[in-house]
């Protein structure tokens, strides 16, 4: 590939801040292409134009829409972008879907764009370019209108600073990786579907799996704004004929990828960055083009489990963005550390290997099997630990004593090592009570002022030593905190 790699730009901002007018005054094209959409003067599904910029860069520009109802939807136009354009008129400032805007940008890592202070012409732009450097420190705020077209120039020029410090996905090697946001058929044509392209590069004749029903289809025709072209590079808005699959038979959020790439699932374990989050809490959960209900489980830090309702289709290192379903809002984003996660409680050791991976540490090399030494026991067998791990589990949040439980030194060992299992001093407890408990602890908290340890264990009926491990774990990460008396309570009090 030759010359600067294609980007993908997001439009940002309130309702009727002009988003879809300056993109049309940028490219020549109304991005509105819904009859409610021109009747009404909103957008409400995506739009997309393209545009080669002053500097020669291929460009294709999504078009979200600002109204609130419609954030969902914006979502997902944000999750195949490169950079924004944040649109926020002269006369109104920043508002609430602006604010909104920028935490999905920020929960994504989009963090390179311009601010387009539109309307210039109706009203002096000074404080609408002051709140914007407030809202986005550092980013350029080029006053212009796209009625009188006044600016425009300029903005380009800011466009083409910022895109050159962004890299093309294209000069990134991987497998094809395409959300689908829209399926439609054409007579004679067949089954199409289009969508921002994360990773390739994608030919025509291809062929590739149809996520998640894992059909394989084949390329018939390929086009990047309606343009017929044999290949197409990460970066692009495509849209792809395909064969092997009827349209009724696809749908919005489903994946194009490389066979054997991908896979669906449920439970993600994520670094996210939240306000106002709480453990057990219900969200909606937006990956790629596709979103559903979950529940947080807090694991201490930054780290979170996500237990989706509905799978997605996603890799370790995509971008989440989590939302409160009622009253709606942004809660914030992050990074996917385990796409294929196994349903755990805050466990120590699992927490440390989320770390490593959060900061970018290599995790432990496990010994080669000729470094074991030759007299090494072989330890005990698989059924004989079953058997016991069951025996923990059947304990509930009582826990098993390893005082008089009999089995030898290193079965108990092997035991201690159990990812299921928790030590708690003498006790072994299954993680899934303890997680139960937790649960149920910190629903104690919300509806009690404060705890203490002994109220504690009495409202839970567990052990004093399970009680404390349960309290200690809490504090130390941050969900409540210790009052002088000895009593605890949630932190969001």
């Amino acid at each position: 590939m030759s010359g600067p790699g294609p980007l993908t730009l997001g439009t940002a901002g309130h309702i009727d801040h002009g988003k879809t007018a300056l993109v049309n005054a940028l490219t020549g094209k109304n991005t509105d292409r819904l009859p409610e959409e021109q009747r009404r003067g909103i957008s409400i599904a995506l739009g997309y134009a393209s545009l080669d910029t002053p500097a020669g860069r291929p460009l294709s520009i999504i078009d979200v829409p600002g109204h609130e109802r419609f954030v969902r939807t914006m979502v997902a136009g944000a999750t195949g972008i490169d950079a924004f354009l944040m649109v926020v008129a002269a006369d109104d400032g920043v508002m609430p879907q602006t604010m909104e805007h920028a935490a999905v940008l920020s929960g994504l890592a989009v963090n390179r764009g311009v601010v387009a202070v539109t309307k210039a012409d109706l009203a002096d732009p000074a404080v609408a370019i002051e709140q914007a450097h407030e809202l986005l420190p550092g980013c350029e705020a080029i006053p212009c209108s796209a009625r009188t077209r006044s600016g425009l120039t300029e903005l380009l020029n800011a466009i083409d600073r910022v895109l050159a410090t962004v890299p093309s996905r294209a000069a990134v090697p991987g497998g094809v990786v395409l959300h689908i946001d829209r399926v439609f058929s054409l007579h004679g044509h067949g089954t199409i579907v289009t969508g921002t392209l994360w990773s390739g590069p994608v030919a025509r004749g291809e062929t590739l799996t149809l996520l998640p029903t894992d059909t394989r289809v084949r390329i018939r025709e390929l086009e990047v704004h309606d343009q017929p072209v044999e290949q197409a590079e990460a970066g692009q808005r495509v849209a792809v004929n395909l064969t092997g699959v009827r349209a009724r038979e696809v749908q919005r959020g489903d994946v194009l990828a490389t066979p054997g790439l991908l896979h669906e699932t449920s439970t993600l374990d994520c670094a996210l960055a939240l306000t106002n989050a709480a453990h057990n809490m219900i969200v909606q959960a937006h990956h790629g083009t596709r979103e559903s209900p979950a529940r947080l489980i807090a694991l201490g830090e930054d780290l979170w489990q996500l237990r989706l309702d509905q799978t997605v289709i996603c890799a370790d290192g995509d971008r989440i963005v989590i939302r409160r379903p009622a009253p709606p809002d942004t809660l914030g984003g992050g990074v996917i550390l385990d796409s294929h996660a196994r349903r755990h409680g805050h466990r120590i050791d699992i927490v440390e290997r989320l770390r490593r991976r959060r900061d970018g540490q290599p995790e432990p090399t496990a010994a080669q099997p000729d470094e074991v030494p030759a007299s090494a026991p072989t330890g005990p067998c698989h059924e004989q630990l079953a058997e016991l791990e069951e025996r923990v589990r059947a304990a509930g949040a009582q826990g098993l004593s390893t005082t008089g439980l009999d089995v030898d030194a290193e079965t108990l060992k092997a035991l201690r090592r159990m990812e299921s299992i928790v030590v708690v001093d003498n006790l072994l407890v299954h993680a899934d009570a303890l997680a139960e408990a937790r649960g149920r602890l910190i629903s104690l908290l919300t509806s009690d002022p404060a705890l203490t340890l002994g109220a504690t264990r009495d409202a839970l009926g567990v052990p004093l030593k399970v009680a404390r491990a349960l309290l200690q774990d809490l504090t130390a990460t941050g969900v409540i905190k210790r009052l002088p008396d000895g009593r605890r309570i949630l932190r969001s009090r």
